[in-house]
C-alpha cells in the first residue's frame, strides 16, 4: 500500500459514479495529483470540493501508478468570500485552468505551490491582488523553464531603469538602450522588478507582457497548442473592474 499526507489546492472535481468524485489537487510536495474521493459527489461534500479550496489530503493506493483515493479535510474555502467579485472568481478559474493545463502530473513544484496558495488567499481580499496575479503568471513561466530575464539590461547590464522586454528573447532593456527600437519591444511595468506602483495601467501592461510569453512559449507545448480560455476571461474581467 502506498500512502502519503500533504496540503493542496483543489483544481478540479467531477462526479464519478453515483456518489464519488474524481478530483485534481495541486499539492505542496507531490505536485498535481488526481484521486477519487468517496462520497465526493454528495451534497455534504459540495461546499468542501470547491475550486481553490485549500485541503489537508491523504492519498492511498495499492500501487503508485493507480489513481488512488483521497481523504480530504478542509483548511480554507475562498469561493464564498468571492461571491459578487467577478474578476476575482474569474482569476481563480484561470489559476486552476493554467495549473491543470501546464503542470505535469505528480511533479513537485513547491515554489509555485507557495505562490499559488498566497495568491488564492489574497484574491478579493488584498487590494493589490491583480498585481499579485501578474507576478504569479511570471512565476509560472519561470517554473516551466520559460522565465524572463528581468535582472539586468541585455545591452548595458544596468540593473535599474528597466523599461522594456524583447518579445523574442525575454530579456529586459532600459529606455535609453532601447532607443529607436522601443516601438518593437514590450513595455515592462516597474512593479515586476520591484520598482514603482502597480496601478491599473501597470497591471494591464504586466498581463500583456506575461500573456505574450504564455502564448508564444507555453501554448505551443500544450496538447491543443492553446491557452485555457479561462485566462482570457480573467484578464478581461480584471481590466473591466479597473475602469
Amino acid at each position: 500500500m502506498i500512502d502519503w499526507r500533504d496540503e493542496g489546492i483543489l483544481i478540479a472535481a467531477r462526479r464519478h459514479g453515483e456518489s464519488a468524485a474524481i478530483v485534481e489537487i495541486f499539492t505542496a510536495a507531490h505536485g498535481r495529483h488526481a484521486g477519487v474521493v468517496r462520497g465526493g459527489g454528495s451534497r455534504r461534500m459540495a461546499p468542501v470540493l470547491q475550486p481553490g479550496a485549500t485541503l489537508g489530503v491523504e492519498w492511498s493506493a495499492r500501487l503508485e501508478e493507480h489513481i488512488g483515493h483521497f481523504r480530504v479535510d478542509p483548511i480554507g474555502t475562498p469561493i464564498a468570500a468571492l461571491i459578487g467579485n467577478g474578476a476575482a472568481l474569474a482569476t481563480l478559474g484561470a489559476v486552476a485552468a493554467l495549473i491543470a493545463a501546464a503542470l505535469p502530473e505528480r511533479a513537485a513544484h513547491p515554489a509555485l505551490y507557495a505562490a499559488s496558495r498566497d495568491l488564492v488567499a489574497a484574491l478579493g481580499r488584498e487590494p493589490d491582488w491583480p498585481a499579485r496575479y501578474a507576478r504569479w503568471e511570471l512565476a509560472l513561466l519561470t517554473e516551466l523553464g520559460f522565465g524572463l530575464d528581468l535582472s539586468a539590461c541585455a545591452v548595458t547590464g544596468a540593473r535599474t531603469g528597466l523599461a522594456f522586454v524583447s518579445p523574442r528573447t525575454g530579456r529586459a532593456v532600459t529606455r535609453e538602450a532601447a532607443g529607436d527600437w522601443a516601438g518593437r519591444l514590450l513595455p515592462l511595468p516597474g512593479f515586476l522588478c520591484g520598482e514603482g506602483a502597480a496601478g491599473p495601467g501597470e497591471v494591464a501592461a504586466a498581463l500583456a507582457l506575461t500573456g505574450h510569453f504564455l502564448e508564444t512559449r507555453l501554448a505551443p507545448t500544450l496538447p491543443r497548442e492553446a491557452l485555457p480560455s479561462a485566462r482570457a476571461r480573467a484578464v478581461a474581467a480584471i481590466l473591466r473592474a479597473a475602469t
